[in-house]
């Protein structure tokens, strides 16, 4: 262990260079990129039809390439998936990632190469663990194991040469073995499908490990440790792994679950730290323990495009790199990577905290908002609004999602809310007293329309029998890995699906 440690200390000597450039060079490191992009894809299929032999500058890229989604992706991805090499990318790819991204029926298969694998997925994970302990140069994080809560993979039956699973489980199938010897549990356990089953086995397999770190959804973690708690009797996480010290969290807002977490980790050593690794790239990570906005990682592989949210929608949408965005406006995500995806809409909205160097926050999705009434309510106003009601009536939920109840002859217009409580509040009619005190406090948008009930009513909170959210989950065949809940959405698509899963729960 000695030896490791000491190779972590060698590493963080090489590595930290590198980033230190990066966050003073942003522009120029980013340019750099986009020309080697631009240069490897040429004599692609992709590179061909639009002439990347002939691009000189950033206005050649975005005259000629469209900006685009999975949908205008598809076509090339499903040949590539049949076997066909050198369509987007011109090394092989026979690795893609499963994501329905937004818990719709469709899934998405996103190609992974193995420059997308080495020079973002693993240096994002080996970069969040060197930021960790060049904040904690004390951690004995490396003196134990991290526990994955990753996906499943399976053979693409479409073509015996390749593979799509959950990133996760396609990172882990992928690992170095001295990455392997540092994770727990068994790849075999890892990357099952069956997560019913696959919870039960690792509770077995884990509960007697040293388990220094965990990584993973908030959701399904919190599922974890309630059967750790089940199988062991106890009721702190500590008390089962004494040395546990880290939570690597991602994929939904940790805020909602922040509390519900120190009530069942009890101990002033752990720390959280967020990342943002999407299946389609590695974009961010928490480089400081004191400040929670994520930095922009600018050398992995993925070169840049801000959408203003004004501009979306639009046949000809405005983008800006990274010399032109500001603070505290809402932008929406575009990549162009090293796996070939090409001026893609990741889906994601963020703003910029910082721009020296350049951190930023989540602020929500591009599908998954609120305006039936031009209320404008995006995920970062929610998951603020229901952490602070959560916090002042002392209670905690397990998952939350909300639509618009729309005007009819006998109702003014108002939101939804089906929420599963860990606690229940006292007063529900206190708590949605609360969450639409703080919707309005963040968003001005929400406050106007609730002016004197004109517009929108109060929230109606409804309370989900436990487990209801899973159920969804499960009959929507989306069950485990880094599927979610929708939070937000401006249909009743999902939560009428919701409500009635939890009508059978009642039964």
């Amino acid at each position: 262990m000695a030896l490791f440690n000491s190779l972590v200390t060698w590493y963080l000597k090489k590595r930290i260079p590198n980033i230190e450039h990066f966050m003073l060079h942003p522009h120029e490191v980013q340019y750099d990129l986009f020309v080697h992009l631009i240069e490897t894809a040429r004599d692609t299929e992709w590179g061909k039809k639009y002439g990347y032999k002939s691009i000189k500058s950033l206005a050649d890229f975005k005259e000629r390439v469209p900006i685009g989604n999975y949908e205008s992706h598809t076509p090339y991805i499903e040949r590539m998936l049949r076997g066909e090499q050198n369509i987007l990318w011109p090394s092989e790819i026979k690795w893609f990632a499963k994501s329905s991204g937004t818990t719709s029926s469709k899934s998405k298969f996103i190609p992974v190469s193995n420059e997308s694998l080495e020079e973002c997925h693993f240096q994002g994970g080996k970069d969040a663990l060197l930021f960790y302990y060049n904040n904690k140069p004390e951690s004995k994080i490396f003196d134990g194991k991290g526990l994955v809560m990753g996906g499943s993979h399976q053979i693409n039956k479409g073509n015996a040469d390749s593979y799509f699973g959950d990133l996760s489980a396609v990172m882990m199938q992928n690992m170095p073995f001295w990455a392997q010897y540092f994770r727990t549990p068994d790849l075999n356990i890892a990357i099952m499908d069956n997560w019913d089953e696959k919870i039960v086995k690792m509770v077995a397999a884990t509960q007697n490990d040293d388990v220094t770190n965990i990584s993973g959804v908030p959701t399904w973690t919190l599922v974890l440790i309630e059967k750790l708690f089940e199988a062991t009797g106890k009721n702190n996480l500590t008390d089962i792994w004494p040395n546990l010290e880290l939570y690597i969290h991602g994929g939904v807002s940790f805020a909602p679950y922040k509390d519900r977490f120190s009530k069942l980790i009890r101990s002033s050593n752990i720390s959280y730290l967020e990342t943002y690794n999407a299946s389609e790239g590695f974009l961010g990570i928490q480089d400081s323990l004191s400040q929670n906005d994520l930095l922009l990682m600018l050398d992995y592989g993925i070169y840049y495009e801000f959408m203003p949210m004004s501009e979306y929608g639009k046949e000809h949408p405005k983008t800006y790199s990274l010399d032109e965005v500001k603070i505290d406006e809402i932008y929406v995500v575009i990549i162009s990577t090293n796996s070939g995806l090409w001026r893609y809409i990741i889906g994601d909205t963020i703003k910029f905290t910082e721009l020296h160097p350049f951190r930023f926050k989540i602020t929500g999705r591009t599908k998954h908002f609120i305006n039936a009434f031009g209320e404008e309510l995006m995920i970062e106003n929610a998951d603020f609004a229901i952490s602070s009601a959560c916090k002042k009536l002392n209670v905690s939920i397990t998952d939350y999602t909300a639509a618009p109840v729309h005007f009819d002859e006998h109702q003014i217009g108002t939101h939804e809310w089906l929420i599963e409580f860990e606690n229940e509040p006292n007063s529900l009619e206190d708590f949605a007293d609360e969450l639409d005190v703080f919707l309005k406090s963040v968003n001005s948008d929400y406050e106007a329309k609730r002016f004197k009930n004109m517009a929108m009513v109060k929230p109606i909170v409804k309370i989900m029998p436990k487990g209801t959210f899973q159920a969804w989950l499960k009959k929507s065949g989306k069950l485990g890995g880094q599927h979610k809940v929708p939070r937000l959405s401006n249909t009743r698509q999902y939560i009428d699906d919701i409500i009635k899963i939890s009508l059978y729960q009642n039964l």
